[in-house]
C-alpha cells in the first residue's frame, strides 16, 4: 500500500508484485503483536454487516476478458438493537497476509510482518443481525483509492451506517491489492500499466462497477438476492433501501470515481471526493501532461464536497490540495469553475493523503513500531482522534443535508469543534 506517486490520483498499491504470488512471513511473537481496537461509533445505531459476491454476466472483466466481471462488496447497515451477533473481523486471514506485506514494505511503514494481531482485531459491526426497523434509509456507495481494498476504510464506512445509512463499499477486482471471494479464493492485483490510457481504463472499470452494484441493490430492494452463491441476506435489508436517495463517496481514486459516476448516472444525488484528483494525468510536476476527467470538464448539477489534505511535492515543499492550488492539481480548479450544484472545499490541515484511510486509526496504536518520520509521511501531523472525528462529522452532515434535508449547520463556516478543518470556499 505504498503511495503510488506524489499525486492524489491513487491511494494504495502493493509494490510486491502480488501477481507473482503471496509471500508468507512468520508472524511476530504473540506477546509483541498489537490487537487493534476499532473506534466507537458516533451515531445512534448499532451496525450490522454482510458481504455480497456479485457477478455481472453481461460484462467481460477489463483485466481478464476471458472471465465475467465479479466483485465483492460489504454492506454496513443500522442494526436491530435487540439482535446480537459476533463482531466482524477487521481482515480475514487471506487479506491480513496481503496487508501485512504492504505494511512491511520499505518506504511505507517498514513494519515487521506479524506485528498486528489481525486474528483478534475486530470491527464494531456485527454479523448475522437484522436490519433496524423503520422507514427505508438513504444509501451511500463507497470506493477506496487505487489498489485499496474496501476493508481499509471501515472507520468512515461503519460510522456512517451508525448514523442511519446503508453503506455499500466496493473492492475493484484485479486493481485492488487483493480481493477475497467465498471459500477463501484470493484474487491478487493484475492491473498493470501507467499513463492516461491506463488510468482511464481503471476509471472506466470503477464507474462500471459502481453502476452495476447500484443495479444489484435495485434487485435487492425488489425482493431479489443477487449473491452469486445464494447466501441469505440480512433480514429486512431489501425493505431498508431507499434508492431515491443515493450518495457516493470515496478516497483518492475513489473520490474521482464518485464524481465521474455521477456524470454518467443520475441515480446518484450527492457525492464526496476525499483528496482525489479528478484527472487521469494531473499536470504535476509542472510540464507533465494534464488530462481531466469528464467531471472536471463538465461539473455537476448536484451537490459535491471536496475534502483535501496536505502533501509533499516533488521538491519537498508542503502542498495544500485545494481548488485554489491549480499548480498542484488543476482538476480541482477546473471542477470548481464548472460545478453548478452546491459545493464546498475543505482542507484537513496537517492530514496526509492516507489520513482518510483506516491507517489514521491503526498507526497510532502501533506506537514506537512506526518511526515519527514514517508516521508523518503516512497520516500527517494532525491529532488522529480529531482527524477521524472531523471526517465522520463532515461526511455525516453532508449526506444528512443532501439526502435527508437535515441541516446541521456544519457547512455554515469553520467550527470550533473541528479546528483542523479549514474552509477554502
Amino acid at each position: 500500500m505504498s503511495p503510488r506517486h506524489t499525486t492524489r490520483g491513487s491511494a494504495l498499491i502493493v509494490c510486491l508484485t502480488l501477481a507473482g504470488g503471496l509471500v508468507t512471513t512468520a508472524p511476530a511473537a504473540a506477546s509483541r503483536q498489537v490487537r487493534l481496537t476499532a473506534p466507537a461509533f458516533t451515531g445512534e445505531y448499532d451496525v450490522g454487516t454482510t458481504d455480497l459476491h456479485l457477478v455481472d454476466p453481461s460484462r467481460p472483466d477489463p483485466w481478464k476478458p476471458e472471465r465475467r466481471r465479479e466483485l465483492m462488496v460489504t454492506v454496513a447497515y443500522p442494526a436491530d438493537r435487540s439482535a446480537e451477533g459476533p463482531r466482524a473481523p477487521w481482515l480475514t486471514p487471506g487479506m491480513s497476509a496481503v496487508i501485512d506485506q504492504v505494511l512491511a514494505s520499505p518506504g511505507y511503514l517498514d513494519l515487521p510482518a506479524g506485528s498486528i494481531d489481525w486474528a483478534s482485531s475486530r470491527r464494531r459491526a456485527e454479523t448475522g443481525v437484522s436490519v433496524a426497523r423503520g422507514a427505508p434509509r438513504p444509501v451511500a456507495l463507497f470506493s477506496p483509492g487505487f489498489g485499496g481494498p474496501r476493508e481499509t476504510n471501515s472507520a468512515i464506512v461503519d460510522d456512517l451506517a451508525s448514523r442511519g445509512y446503508v453503506v455499500v463499499s466496493l473492492s475493484h477486482t484485479f486493481e485492488s491489492a487483493a480481493v477475497e471471494f467465498p471459500g477463501g479464493r484470493l484474487e491478487p492485483a493484475a492491473a498493470e500499466g501507467e499513463g492516461p490510457a491506463f488510468e482511464r481504463k481503471v476509471l472506466d472499470a470503477r464507474v462500471a462497477d459502481t453502476r452495476f452494484v447500484l443495479d444489484q441493490l435495485t434487485k435487492i430492494a425488489k425482493g431479489g438476492n443477487p449473491d452469486a452463491g445464494g447466501r441469505p441476506l440480512p433480514r429486512g435489508l431489501g425493505q431498508s433501501l431507499d434508492l431515491s436517495r443515493v450518495g457516493a463517496y470515496g478516497h483518492s481514486s475513489g473520490g474521482f470515481t464518485a464524481g465521474e459516476t455521477m456524470v454518467h448516472d443520475r441515480r446518484i444525488d450527492a457525492g464526496v471526493n476525499l483528496d482525489g484528483a479528478m484527472a487521469t494525468a494531473i499536470g504535476y510536476p509542472p510540464g507533465s501532461p494534464y488530462v481531466p476527467g469528464e467531471v472536471a470538464k463538465r461539473g455537476l448539477d448536484r451537490p459535491f464536497l471536496l475534502m483535501g489534505a496536505e502533501g509533499v511535492g516533488a521538491d519537498g515543499d508542503r502542498l495544500e490540495h485545494t481548488h485554489r492550488n491549480p499548480g498542484f492539481d488543476r482538476s480541482w480548479a477546473d471542477f470548481w469553475a464548472n460545478q453548478r450544484g452546491w459545493k464546498r472545499d475543505l482542507l484537513l490541515r496537517g492530514g496526509a493523503h492516507l489520513a482518510y484511510t483506516d491507517l489514521q486509526t491503526i498507526v497510532p496504536q502501533l506506537g514506537a513500531r512506526v518511526s515519527p518520520e514514517r508516521r508523518e509521511a503516512v497520516i500527517g501531523t494532525i491529532d488522529p482522534r480529531r482527524s477521524l472525528a472531523a471526517q465522520r462529522d463532515y461526511l455525516g452532515a453532508f449526506f444528512d443535508l443532501h439526502l435527508r434535508g437535515r441541516d446541521r449547520h456544519l457547512f455554515d463556516g469553520e467550527s470550533p469543534r473541528h479546528p483542523d478543518v479549514d474552509f477554502i470556499d
